[in-house]
């Protein structure tokens, strides 16, 4: 059994840039990579650049789809162009880890983070969100793959 370790902290509110989706699982590897790339080439065009690595944020919705929020952290709020519009990501209390290895592996590292959090007398406070700290691009090898697994939280 893997084990994570879990980094606990408080983050500010991130200015975001992102696409918006309901996909089913097996869609969402090839729109992801089509929105980073478009939402990349938006920025670019309006004098903006990502100020992190690309995310996203998962919601379950009926009939095992996924809303899906993907994009890039920017350094101030853009407006919306192009089907990329602004978000944030939400500023509080959070526990995070990461995983190693393939994408459809990372239910564990959820599962640590939810542990934790119970054990800790919290709550979940709203959809966790991944950090791609590897592109598969330029590290084809899905094992070396590493995300970052973020999720907020409230003391009871």
């Amino acid at each position: 059994m893997r084990t994570y370790e879990i980094q606990v902290g408080n983050r500010n509110e991130q200015p975001t840039a992102v696409a918006e989706a309901v996909l089913d699982v097996a869609e969402l590897g090839s729109w992801l990579s089509r929105q980073y790339g478009a939402i990349a080439g938006v920025l670019a065009a309006h004098g903006a650049a990502p100020a992190g690595p690309p995310f996203a944020r998962y919601r379950p919705e009926p009939g095992g789809r996924f809303q899906v929020e993907a994009g890039f952290p920017v350094a101030i709020p853009i407006e919306s162009v192009d089907g990329v519009r602004p978000s944030v990501l939400p500023a509080g209390p959070v526990v995070e880890t990461v995983h190693m290895g393939p994408y459809d592996t990372m239910e564990p590292a959820y599962s640590a983070l939810a542990s934790w959090v119970h054990e800790h007398d919290g709550e979940l406070a709203g959809a966790a969100w991944e950090v791609y700290l590897t592109a598969p691009e330029a590290q084809p090898d899905p094992g070396t793959w590493r995300t970052q697994v973020v999720q907020p939280y409230r003391i009871h």
